[in-house]
């Protein structure tokens, strides 16, 4: 199983800082020694600028990218998707969730997605809907959307840019590489800062009941 972040310049670092860190360390894996890679992916393999100023150096070009059954394509936000340049990418990830493949994709992404017709048949949220609207013309998929942080619709998954949060959480019941009661645990601490959520984190990580 993999995880596959595209990177393209001006993403943005918020949107996918706690999902980069977890998918990473794998700290909180149920099996740390999974078979499962988180790698980048360009437009070509050349080094990629985030709106933090983070330098981002692909694994592999797009063109290159081959999907497996349970693998989670992830579309961070940021400021170039309704640019011409990345009207390719956005109708090979049209074609990927056609194909049944996860995609995951959070803030100007999911307006990217909206203008080729990717969210015309699944359920979906947004950063606002009247902007959709107006920013992808041929958008159909009003009846679909959803007025929540993050919405899971089949093999699309779609969050406001305000909800990295709801995010990571929903991406990672996707991969399947954390527990449930550890993806709960989780994102009750960061969302509530209670003392008892990290003592439900630690917990989960024991032992699986038998």
């Amino acid at each position: 199983m993999n995880a596959y972040l595209v990177v393209v310049d001006t993403l943005a670092d918020w949107e996918i800082g706690y999902l980069c860190a977890e998918l990473h360390s794998r700290r909180f894996f149920a099996n740390p020694l999974a078979d499962f890679s988180f790698r980048k992916v360009g437009l070509t393999t050349a080094a990629v600028t985030s709106m933090g100023g983070v330098i981002h150096v692909p694994d592999l070009a797009l063109a290159d990218l081959v999907l497996e059954p349970g693998d989670v394509l992830i579309l961070p936000g940021g400021e170039r998707w309704d640019e011409p340049e990345l009207r390719p990418v956005l109708e090979l990830v049209r074609d990927v969730l056609d194909a049944g493949h996860h995609v995951a994709a959070i803030c100007g992404a999911v307006d990217g997605l909206g203008s080729v017709g990717a969210l015309d048949k699944r359920r979906h949220t947004s950063n606002d809907l009247g902007y959709l609207k107006q920013s992808c013309p041929d958008y159909r998929g009003e009846k679909l959307y959803r007025h929540e942080p993050a919405v899971r619709g089949d093999n699309l998954l779609t969050a406001t840019g305000l909800a990295p949060l709801e995010f990571s959480a929903e991406v990672l019941k996707m991969l399947k590489v954390w527990r449930p009661e550890t993806i709960r645990a989780w994102y009750q601490l960061h969302k509530t800062r209670k003392e008892r959520w990290y003592h439900a984190l630690v917990a989960s990580m024991g032992p699986a009941a038998e």
